[in-house]
């Protein structure tokens, strides 16, 4: 009867996806952005800070892999040691490498590598909070956070946009990407005669076409949490729900939406020329501009978009070649989605009587050479 049941809300939730716009999901919080260029492409409740349980941990990680290299050797202390919850079971004075630390804080949701990781980069739990914390106010999300591994905590809190944010800048990270998408491994467990077979708790890395990581979370307070993500041709979609019981089946009708109703578009490539762009007080009268970085989104099969190019107060010399002088600004429904900067591709030298005399000697030089 509860299989039954279960599939039974799946299908109320799989056809309320498909059949207006909006619809509503069975989470506290949810949300669904594009990995490309943070889109939102659904909301509900997207912005409430809510208890996140073990994904707190994607910010641990974030932070280790920035912070230290794989190799690391990371001593578990009396704290990590003693941390109730999820475990890999570390001995006080047991060392792994970070690599090894990390896949037991992603794949089992290990409390106790959470806070040996913390202790490791800086010194105590209370320090590395503060860590987690700066860097959530660097990335502008709506995060709190008190501890490393997510164990309910006054003002422990975090919005869904916020963890699918964070989680979408951590899938930058190769060594990040190539964690979180294991499903099975295997690291040492010192003292023993067996090693720890670590099984990745993201049943969508088995259930779901293009999965590409994710990471669980629950407590009795924040109910079942998950952030996840999957890529299909060039698309790649990431999100959250908190306090949601059918969490992986919530996740899967998400996906299939912006799957669905949503194509990746490139409007810009990385280095592409954009424009001749005007310079004042120029030897030259103009610059070339390029594209910094490709400029993408997800955008809806009936929606409009435009690129706009923003030079600001304009353009003066001097100017060297790699100076942005400028951004593309991608607009999609008349809402700013995705921007990037222009660079000059060459440079332009002020307008002086020295300068010009000395670009009329040169092109005198060339006719006679």
């Amino acid at each position: 009867m509860k299989k039954l049941a279960a599939l039974f809300t799946v299908l109320l939730l799989f056809c309320s996806a498909r059949a207006s716009e909006p619809f509503t999901v069975g989470a506290k919080g949810a949300v669904l952005i594009d990995g490309a260029s943070g889109r939102v492409l659904f909301a509900q409740n997207a912005d409430e800070m809510l208890p996140m349980a073990s994904t707190t941990k994607i910010m641990t990680a974030l932070l280790a892999l920035e912070n230290c290299e794989l190799t690391e050797s990371v001593t578990a202390s009396k704290n990590a040691h003693g941390v109730p919850g999820t475990s890999i079971y570390l001995s006080e004075g047991e060392t792994l490498t970070m690599e090894q630390m990390l896949y037991g804080l992603m794949l089992r949701s290990g409390n106790d590598a959470a806070v040996a990781i913390a202790e490791h980069i800086a010194g105590s739990v209370e320090d590395f909070a503060a860590m987690m914390n700066r860097r959530a106010e660097e990335l502008g999300v709506d995060a709190s956070y008190q501890n490393p591994h997510g164990l309910d905590a006054e003002n422990h809190a975090a919005s869904a946009l916020a963890l699918a944010q964070i989680f979408r800048q951590a899938l930058q990270l190769e060594d990040f990407r190539t964690i979180t998408s294991t499903q099975r491994k295997i690291i040492p467990w010192v003292g023993n005669t067996y090693s720890r077979v670590l099984e990745n708790k993201n049943r969508l890395l088995t259930t779901y076409e293009g999965a590409t990581g994710g990471k669980t979370g629950y407590t009795s307070r924040a109910g079942r949490c998950l952030v996840f993500s999957a890529k299909r041709e060039e698309m790649e979609l990431i999100g959250c729900v908190l306090n949601c019981p059918t969490w992986f089946d919530t996740a899967t009708v998400l996906l299939d939406y912006g799957f669905e109703n949503y194509r990746m578009k490139t409007f810009l490539e990385e280095g592409q020329f954009v424009v001749d762009a005007e310079v004042r007080g120029g030897l030259d009268g103009t610059v070339a501009v390029r594209a910094s970085q490709s400029l993408q989104a997800a955008v809806g099969l009936d929606e409009h978009f435009t690129v706009r190019y923003d030079f600001g107060e304009g353009i003066s010399a001097p100017i060297k070649a790699g100076d942005p002088v400028g951004r593309a600004i991608l607009e999609i429904n008349g809402e700013t989605v995705a921007q990037c900067d222009l660079l000059a591709d060459e440079s332009v030298e002020k307008l002086t009587v020295g300068s010009a005399l000395r670009r009329v000697l040169e092109n005198w030089v060339a006719l006679f050479s």
